[in-house]
């Protein structure tokens, strides 16, 4: 039984050295998770060729166990409407709760529609009898019922991997009846938290009439589970990682450098991820505590993302003002109270971090789960985990100090109770979050979905 993945990224990029071209594996759990059923498996990636469009289909990784890569090339007008429009200017905010950034525009409607009509088209033409369909996120409700108009016993699974919203902010969509049929073409639909999955049968309901019985949507044909599937960390690999004198090294030099105790920020530059709320709590921190003046820091790195939004651009030049505005105002001779890095990291790089680090501020204003917070406690060996309460990973990671990120006397709070923290109780926090992060890591969550998937209807 082969599987089918279909997702708007692609596993594997095409990098080109001089006249030679290699494959770089994207950097992210859904390549991680699934890039190794597909080596045993057997199958086809369907994804977004981004470069090199030229090269249409391709048999990867290298070694043993190659899958296919089915790239499709998108225009221009279609990348800025279907993706940079519908999916990231409408269907992103609007899930987040950001309904003030939201642009619902036809066009972007109308293009939304074209682009995963030719996701299905490849889906179809990679079919075999028997193989299962799993289609990743937002980018691409509309594939699951496109799929399962022309293959009525396929076996299709959906992942939704942001906030599923209220049926209050869902509703605003003008297109709401055609996402939720669009992604009730499948038998299996997943989320990463209970209340994510709550929010979704509600939204059945109220907007399409469908029962609810238990975990399952009942629609005319049949009916679709829907479930939390948490996703997880490849733990042991970042632990193994920590191990390493390569990255031990790293991060002492890293304190070296520092030269304080310093609180770590790792983010997507995205207005969820509450990048400016944090900034303005460290200064209420600082403002309160002069005594903590050159003795402790906060490094925070911000990952470029989506620049061609006017949000995204936006919210780099409130983060400039803010950092630049606080180390104004407490920065002296030999401490500059923020660091603000802002490009990507390797994974040797981050975990670097998160072992010199004392606190993880993890503070998203809303996110689908946040894989940052996970992947430092499973590589922490001292520090403390600062967490929002609206993060979907707040709801397994009960031992980190979980917060309002609105709050910002809260957050100024809890930064002081974390930095002052026994070291016994720190460990026994990161104990008890390394264990459930071993029991439940990335794999636990591929098989748990592809279970459910293989035993629908």
């Amino acid at each position: 039984m082969g599987l089918i993945v279909v997702s708007n990224r692609e596993p594997y990029s095409p990098v080109r050295e001089g006249h030679e071209l290699h494959w770089k594996a994207a950097v992210g759990g859904l390549t991680a998770a699934l890039d190794p059923v597909l080596r045993e498996r057997g199958g086809t990636w369907i994804a977004w060729g981004d470069g090199e469009r030229e090269i249409r289909s391709v048999e990867l990784p290298p070694g043993e166990g190659r899958y296919r890569l089915e790239r499709l090339p998108l225009r221009e007008s279609e990348l800025q409407d279907y993706y940079y429009g519908f999916s990231n200017r409408a269907l992103w905010p609007m899930s987040h709760y950001f309904l003030n950034r939201v642009r619902y525009l036809g066009r972007y409607w109308k293009a939304y529609q074209r682009v995963n009509r030719r996701f299905a088209e490849a889906v179809l033409q990679a079919y075999r009898p028997g193989d299962l369909v799993w289609v990743h996120d937002y980018q691409l409700c509309l594939v699951p019922r496109l799929v399962r108009e022309a293959l009525p016993e396929a076996r299709i699974g959906f992942f939704w991997h942001i906030p599923w919203p209220s049926s209050e902010v869902f509703r605003t969509l003008p297109w709401d009846h055609e996402i939720l049929e669009g992604i009730l073409g499948a038998d299996v639909v997943g989320v990463h938290v209970p209340e994510y999955a709550r929010h979704f049968r509600s939204c059945c309901r109220i907007v399409l009439g469908y029962d609810n019985d238990g975990h399952a949507v009942q629609t005319p044909e049949r009916p679709v589970r829907v479930e939390s599937f948490p996703i997880g960390v490849e733990a042991k690999a970042f632990a193994e990682l920590a191990c390493s004198s390569e990255v031990r090294r790293a991060a002492e030099e890293l304190r070296q450098q520092v030269g304080t105790p310093f609180l770590l920020g790792v983010d997507r530059l995205d207005y969820t991820k509450g990048i400016p709320e944090r900034l303005e709590a460290f200064g209420e921190y600082l403002g309160r505590h002069p005594e903590a003046h050159g003795k402790v820091t906060l490094v925070q790195i911000a990952v470029p993302s989506r620049e061609q939004v006017d949000a995204y651009r936006q919210l780099r030049e409130q983060i400039d003002r803010l950092v630049g505005r606080i180390n104004g105002t407490y920065g002296r001779a030999g401490w500059t109270p923020v660091h603000y890095i802002t490009r990507g990291f390797e994974r040797r790089e981050l975990v670097a971090h998160y072992l010199a680090a004392d606190v993880m501020l993890v503070t998203p204003l809303r996110d689908g789960l946040n894989l940052v917070a996970k992947e430092f406690a499973a590589v922490a060996e001292r520090g403390v985990l600062i967490l929002s309460e609206f993060a979907g990973a707040a709801a397994e990671l009960k031992e980190a100090l979980l917060v309002n990120p609105y709050d910002h006397d809260g957050l100024a709070r809890a930064i002081g109770r974390a930095l002052s923290m026994p070291e016994e109780e720190r460990r026994q926090r990161l104990a008890e979050l390394k264990a459930r992060l071993h029991r439940f890591d990335l794999a636990a969550w591929t098989e748990g979905f592809l279970h459910a998937l293989e035993g629908a209807r």
